[in-house]
């Protein structure tokens, strides 16, 4: 997924766990407390936000309206390349510089509240049984909320309808109808069945649902649990696809896969909301009916993989009233829907999705549907030094280079080495 992958990738070249506190003292291991609840009045002043890639460039957009409703508060807009986000972040805590909100990739949020330069969200701010619970998952730390979900993305299935069909096969629903399904694709002609990325940089968001789907999880407590039994199964599964020659040993970059689907070399694969109007563009009109979306199949559960944009406000903003309200307006349902138009980006609140722009879309309700059986990573600091080394020897697996066994053992000595960071 594009957002996902971006973000992940910042992390991963550049997480650090910091000790400074941002423009005050900050908390203690427990973190700093939210300074009460916020009340209804319009907002008044200057706030300052950062907001990362597309994001950032159109955010002033939806600024403008909530001005027009406040008149007295001015939203200053600043956009940050995601390339350089986490770092610019990082520094601006430790220099005591930072503005009073932030956009964080999902998977900083662990790091970045270990510092206790974020104010937990404030109690009654916002109903946090409205957001999908994977996605209200990304703001806890050690039982605290730090912000609110923005905007949500999650994967599902694409796959080629004309290569099913004549395969006589339907959308799979089970791991069992899943490797039929793709030995099918590839019967009509499809080289990889499904493209899956045989290790490497971020392939642990594609294996760990299969170990979610089981039961398994990352941590148990501050456990890790990443030698378990789910964990032997995913990395099996996962790696059998490679042996049987099911999915090709080659990790496809942005454009190759859009390419090779429309070629039909590529008989699904798995991926976000963005996908649907790269393959619409790139295909033609003539490709919107030999293609369609499903969601992942599974085992115990149908658990897939959920990430997005979080709105964190700084423990010590100049005008933390006025930033709590835009973050407040921000999740609210009919905005929401307006940030779509915007944006593309999903609504993390379950109540947008009703809007018949998504209810009605065949493409979007999809999405919908399996956001509410979606899962985030822990949001633990220490995440990209433990999902770095997933991706390692999980390309060992998918390559022949060393057994299952031997790889979760390493997995589980890293991690344990490495430690929660908390």
């Amino acid at each position: 997924m594009r957002r996902l992958t971006t973000a992940g990738a910042v992390v991963a070249a550049g997480a650090i766990i910091l000790t400074g506190c941002g423009r005050g003292d900050g908390g203690g291991a427990s973190g700093p407390e939210s300074k009460g609840s916020i009340d209804d009045e319009p907002a008044t002043g200057a706030v300052e936000v950062w907001a990362m890639g597309n994001e950032g460039e159109v955010l002033g957009q939806l600024a403008a309206q909530f001005e027009e409703e406040n008149p007295d508060v001015t939203i200053d807009v600043t956009a940050v390349p995601w390339e350089s986000a986490h770092d610019r972040i990082a520094t601006a805590i430790a220099g005591g510089e930072t503005p009073d909100i932030s956009m964080l990739g999902t998977t900083w949020v662990g790091e970045f509240a270990a510092t206790g330069a974020f104010e937990p969200t404030p109690d009654g701010l916002v109903d946090e049984g409205s957001f999908f619970d994977g996605s209200w998952d990304t703001t806890i730390v050690d039982d605290v909320a730090y912000g609110i979900p923005w905007y949500v993305d999650t994967r599902v299935l694409y796959y080629r309808t004309d290569l099913a069909e004549a395969a006589g096969v339907e959308a799979p629903e089970t791991w069992d109808e899943y490797k039929a399904f793709a030995k099918a694709l590839q019967a009509q002609g499809a080289t990889s069945g499904v493209s899956l990325p045989p290790g490497g940089f971020d392939s642990w968001q594609y294996v760990t649902p299969l170990a979610w789907q089981q039961g398994g999880d990352i941590l148990d407590g501050e456990t890790f649990t990443l030698d378990s039994p789910e964990w032997q199964e995913a990395f099996e599964f996962y790696g059998s696809f490679f042996e049987e020659g099911i999915s090709e040993p080659v990790r496809l970059e942005g454009g190759e896969i859009e390419q090779k689907f429309i070629a039909g070399e590529v008989g699904s694969f798995y991926s976000g909301p963005f996908h649907v109007s790269l393959l619409l563009e790139q295909g033609g009109a003539e490709f919107a009916d030999k293609f369609a979306v499903a969601m992942v199949p599974g085992a115990d559960s149908r658990t897939s993989f959920t990430g997005g944009g979080n709105l964190a406000v700084f423990n010590d903003s100049d005008n933390r009233d006025a930033s709590w309200k835009f973050v407040r307006w921000l999740a609210e349902p009919e905005t929401q829907v307006q940030w779509y138009d915007i944006s593309t980006d999903l609504p993390s609140v379950e109540a947008a999705w009703d809007d018949p722009v998504f209810s009605d879309d065949p493409y979007l309700s999809v999405f919908g549907e399996q956001l509410t059986d979606s899962k985030a990573p822990p949001a633990i600091p220490t995440w990209a030094q433990v999902s770095a080394v997933i991706d390692q020897e999980l390309e060992k697996v998918t390559r022949g280079e060393t057994s299952v066994e031997d790889a979760l053992a390493a997995v589980q000595q890293q991690a344990e080495s490495i430690g929660t960071g908390q």
